[in-house]
């Protein structure tokens, strides 16, 4: 019987080895790797082609959502399920635009987390009621307006996330390797595609595209 190739992705290591521990105890899964944060998800995704990603959101670097975006554009076949305790409407609508397949709560038992796995690799979705219920909710208010996130560029995704955790023109243009006068560009376009002109509302804009904790 061929087995369900997984990879665990989340920051604390109490809750990976929870993770396994359940896995472990069914003989349609197997875990292939675990990665510890987004870059270390999106590496050993690209290295391992699991079928199935089991994906926590808020980590430090590069999160979960845009991890999931990653990986999708690399392998569109990898199945990524977001496991994570957050349910609000951010996370999981910003979830399901980056290509994620389901959404389980880190509150839900166990036997759920499996279901979910075996459900997303047969190529169907799962959604925890909690996220479902938000998802009609949110649905219902009429979602598929265009949403200007899909205007940016990567650049200017990666420069929207440093600005909204608070680091200064100069300390992007250090991280990045590139000058503070490009930085300074790319921010203006940001704030041009978004309609949004001081770095507060460019914080709120990215804790509601789950591009940071709303926890900060």
């Amino acid at each position: 019987m061929a087995k369900i190739r997984t990879l665990v992705v989340d920051d604390h290591v109490m809750m990976r080895d929870g993770i396994r521990a359940l896995l472990d105890m069914n003989e349609d899964i197997e875990i292939v790797g675990e990665a510890s944060d987004g870059m270390e998800a999106i590496t050993k995704a690209e290295e391992l082609a699991p079928d199935v990603v089991v994906m926590d959101i808020a980590m430090t670097g590069i999160n979960g959502i845009e991890a999931t975006r990653q990986i999708k554009s690399k392998n569109p076949k990898v199945k990524v399920l977001i496991l994570t305790q957050h349910d609000k409407k951010e996370y999981v609508l910003s979830a399901i635009k980056a290509g994620s397949s389901g959404y389980v709560s880190k509150k839900a038992l166990g036997s759920d987390l499996i279901n979910a796995i075996r459900t997303v690799y047969m190529g169907q979705s799962f959604l925890y009621p909690s996220a479902a219920t938000t998802l009609m909710a949110e649905y219902q208010k009429g979602i598929d307006e265009k949403d200007p996130y899909d205007k940016l560029t990567p650049r200017e995704r990666e420069i929207l996330k440093l600005i909204a955790e608070g680091h200064t023109s100069r300390e992007i243009a250090s991280t990045l390797f590139i000058s503070l006068k490009t930085v300074l560009a790319h921010r203006a376009k940001t704030m041009e595609k978004l309609n949004l002109h001081n770095r507060s509302k460019l914080i709120k804009y990215a804790m509601s595209k789950g591009l940071i904790n709303v926890d900060m």
